[in-house]
């Protein structure tokens, strides 16, 4: 199983519950030349959502941020990995290489690909991040 790991930092940020809402925060940072590598949104119990950002540019992100007045939550420490195949079994091997080193996943989401390959978040506390990153790299 061949994966390709990469340390990645997001910030959440939480905005009133609405496409337009979405929209705006998004292009913003879209205007500012910030790109993302992955982004979640969540629903919250008070008819907010939480977006996890990945910018591809942290310090980009924090001064678009500050510029227009946004409060960021971050950084965070998370993984992304992309295996090169989609066999069965390999997402779950993931998780199986990071309890061997006792590393805890605080929350993870993956997505399969046309490709025949996959892609997996995982959220780690940042005293972990190095140490997940050994032990995907066995």
């Amino acid at each position: 199983m061949a994966l390709n790991v990469k340390k990645v930092e997001y910030f959440n940020i939480t905005i009133d519950s609405s496409a337009n809402e979405a929209y705006k925060l998004l292009s913003r940072f879209s205007a500012d030349g910030i790109g993302l590598l992955g982004f979640k949104a969540v629903p919250t119990e008070d008819k907010c959502t939480r977006f996890s950002l990945f910018p591809n540019d942290i310090s980009k992100m924090k001064e678009s941020a500050n510029k227009a007045g946004l409060k960021l939550d971050g950084p965070h420490c998370a993984l992304m990995v992309k295996s090169d195949s989609d066999e069965p079994g390999e997402c779950a091997e993931i998780f199986n290489m990071l309890s061997h080193d006792n590393i805890n996943i605080l929350e993870s989401s993956g997505i399969a690909d046309i490709k025949n390959s996959y892609g997996v978040i995982v959220y780690i506390n940042p005293e972990d991040c190095d140490k997940a990153m050994i032990a995907l790299k066995h």
